[in-house]
């Protein structure tokens, strides 16, 4: 108890940074049990009774692609977690003791479906080994070093409620973070948050705190040092999708491992638009359909204007980009721009401004002139449907076209100085690939055509195929669609074309909202004055700054159009920018990837999954020393403190680069190594 009054005294971040700096020595040093320190193996373990933030930890944690093993509660047969099933007293590949797991997360300080003998043979694991635990969602009470919440705290919804990172916080695993942590509240005629802010007790120092009535901050999240032991202790209700956990998730496994782990997140946007010269088609608000596609009859042949950026709209985007500091992705059609030019005489102030500002983009080829590259469709009928041979075989669209469509494209760019790179592609509406109901499998003739003008990488639709896959040599990049629609230049438009998708039949909508099981239908209509603004472009940034705060490197695609005319795409990114860079901090940018790299980044971790399943990696801390053995080609993630590095034949160089105040990378063994070796910063 002295020890613990001692640590009282300290001050909030000189007791996180002790804590964090015993988490780092070896065992023997942080006076664990054992003489001889301890292999650690990086693993975590998670207890898991079912609930939502225990599943939400384990999505950080395979997100990130730290090892876990999962021991569910509620299965008859899991394994009984006692002393042999977390330690061996002797291992044989370094003759040391041997602590299986560098963490544990369990539902709550004291789970209910832990026999008291289980929860005896942990506390003393984590004592003898300095592991430390993450209750994953408790209450405020003296158990975990909080107040009862009548005693100056608070119990009830947090929606809506402005969080802070504490200095202590800021000192410690909550380094990335910046502004404030406000609470969601998307919805507020329903509940979303509830939780317990305490105020800490002796050995409990709140990392992240709320105000509370009467004056005062009360904690959320802190951290509990008792009994030889370390705890996160979270007194909040959360799932994986909620912004308030995405922006603590790297912080509570930073925490866990001590910030020394398998695994690797960073936060990626990258933003394509397609249709680059070629025009779009535009909704028809009276016949609710769009003219010039299959779900349109012509009717009486009166069509709307097709939708095409100007030259202004392109001196816009370059302006836009130097100020948000993003750089946009232009997919190109360069024979649709070439006829557009021929069809208004031969002037084209678009493609002339465009490649005035050529450097100031990326450029990626998406095909020449856009046609469908599947199947041939037959549009007799609504939907198309693949047109058939007298013997019933599926006609499809020739190799020789496909490469036609692709050489010609990547021929015209080089002639134009684009900095375009062969390797990447996009087809036109991702035709080529599989496309469900009517054409279930890819054409034939694609993976020849991509051989044949070296494409790596080509884009498909992760709304149909989120997970990377084969096109013969090649592989898809899968991008998430933006719902901001490619047929309107307005939000007027925007609007309308929302409301016939979103709204049931009795409100003038399609009714599609009422029989999709995957759709919700909206109360009322959205004003089609307002509706784009204060509805659609909130929900949709909400969306996309989802995928970032999971880091999730796919692309997100939009269209031409939507930097046409109301420039509708901009709002949304405006407001997904903003929101990352007031929550996160200088050390934490938003990486801008382009096409062949995310490709890239998605195979790498397909294959280190692949390599975890199979029981294929080996990783282990003894003491300042980290080693890693995976199999031969396969890259391995890593992070680790700043002042870490790597071991090779001829002395250490700096590991990694650094991201979010720690140091992270993709490692392979170096030559004529089978193994990775990291020398961790001192600890003395």
């Amino acid at each position: 108890m002295r020890h613990h009054a001692v640590r009282a005294r300290r001050t909030a971040g000189a007791l996180l940074a002790a804590s964090l700096l015993t988490a780092l020595l070896p065992a023997s040093a942080a006076g664990a049990a054992t003489a001889v320190a301890a292999r650690v193996d990086l693993v975590v373990l998670v207890v898991d009774d079912g609930g939502g933030a225990v599943a939400a930890l384990t999505s950080e944690l395979r997100a990130s692609g730290v090892p876990y093993r999962r021991v569910v509660l509620s299965d008859p047969g899991r394994p009984v977690i006692d002393a042999g099933f977390l330690a061996e007293a002797h291992d044989a590949a370094t003759g040391r003791p041997r602590a299986r797991y560098q963490g544990v997360i369990l539902p709550d300080e004291a789970p209910s479906g832990l026999g008291e003998d289980e929860r005896a043979a942990l506390a003393a694991y984590e004592r003898t080994h300095a592991v430390p635990q993450v209750d994953a969602q408790t209450w405020a009470h003296p158990g975990v070093g909080l107040d009862y919440t009548d005693r100056g705290g608070y119990a009830g919804a947090l929606d809506g409620v402005t969080a802070a990172v504490t200095d202590a916080g800021r000192a410690g695993p909550f380094r990335y973070l910046d502004g404030p942590v406000v609470f969601e509240d998307e919805d507020p005629a329903a509940p979303e948050s509830h939780g317990y802010a305490g105020r800490p007790r002796e050995g409990h120092t709140s990392l992240l705190d709320m105000p509370v009535a009467g004056g005062g901050r009360a904690g959320l999240v802190g951290e509990y040092v008792h009994d030889g032991r370390r705890e996160l202790v979270v007194t909040f209700a959360y799932h994986q999708h909620q912004r308030q956990f995405r922006a603590l998730a790297r912080g509570i496994v930073e925490w866990l491992t001590g910030g020394v782990h398998l695994g690797l997140s960073r936060h990626h946007l990258a933003v394509h638009v397609d249709d680059v010269l070629a025009p779009d088609s535009r909704w028809d608000t009276e016949r609710d359909c769009t003219p010039g596609d299959f779900d349109c009859p012509d009717g009486d042949g009166q069509g709307t204007a097709p939708i095409r950026m100007t030259a202004d709209d392109a001196r816009h985007a370059a302006q836009w980009q130097r100020t948000a500091g993003l750089t946009l992705d232009l997919m190109h059609n360069a024979g649709a721009g070439e006829e557009w030019k021929a069809a208004h005489g031969g002037s084209d102030p678009l493609t002339d401004r465009l490649l005035a500002d050529r450097d100031r983009y990326r450029w990626i080829n998406h095909t020449y002139t856009h046609p469908f590259l599947g199947c041939v469709q037959d549009t007799s009928t609504v939907p198309w449907r693949c047109a058939t041979d007298a013997s019933g075989d599926t006609l499809w669209v020739s190799r020789a076209t496909i490469s036609a469509q692709i050489r010609d494209n990547h021929a015209w760019a080089v002639a134009h100085g684009l900095p375009v790179d062969r390797s990447e592609l996009v087809t036109g509406e991702h035709s080529g690939l599989a496309v469900l109901p009517q054409q279930p499998r890819d054409n034939p003739h694609l993976a020849g055509a991509l051989a044949d003008n070296g494409v790596a990488w080509i884009g498909g639709d992760n709304s149909r195929e989120p997970a990377q896959r084969p096109v013969g040599a090649a592989l898809t990049v899968p991008r998430h669609p933006m719902n901001v629609y490619y047929n309107v230049g307005t939000a007027a438009e925007m609007t309308d074309e929302y409301n016939w998708i979103y709204t049931r039949r009795s409100d003038g909508g399609s009714g599609a909202c009422e029989t999709d099981p995957a759709s919700t239908c909206l109360d009322a209509p959205l004003d089609p004055a307002t509706g784009y603004r204060t509805h659609i472009v909130p929900r949709e940034a909400r969306t996309a700054l989802g995928h970032v705060l999971a880091g999730d490197p796919r692309p997100h695609y939009v269209h031409q159009s939507n930097l046409a005319e109301e420039r509708l795409l901009y709002p949304v990114l405006d407001e997904v920018l903003a929101g990352y860079r007031a929550l996160f901090a200088d050390n934490t940018p938003l990486l801008n990837p382009r096409h062949r790299d995310i490709g890239t980044e998605l195979r790498r971790r397909a294959a280190w999954e692949r390599a975890l399943a199979a029981g294929e990696v080996t990783a282990y801390r003894v003491g300042d020393t980290v080693t890693v053995q995976a199999p031969p080609g396969v890259s391995v993630p890593l992070t680790a403190p700043e002042g870490t590095r790597r071991k090779g034949l001829l002395g250490t160089d700096p590991f990694g680069t650094p991201y979010a105040g720690a140091r992270s990378a993709w490692e392979t063994p170096g030559t004529l190594r089978s193994t990775i070796t990291l020398v961790l910063p001192t600890t003395t």
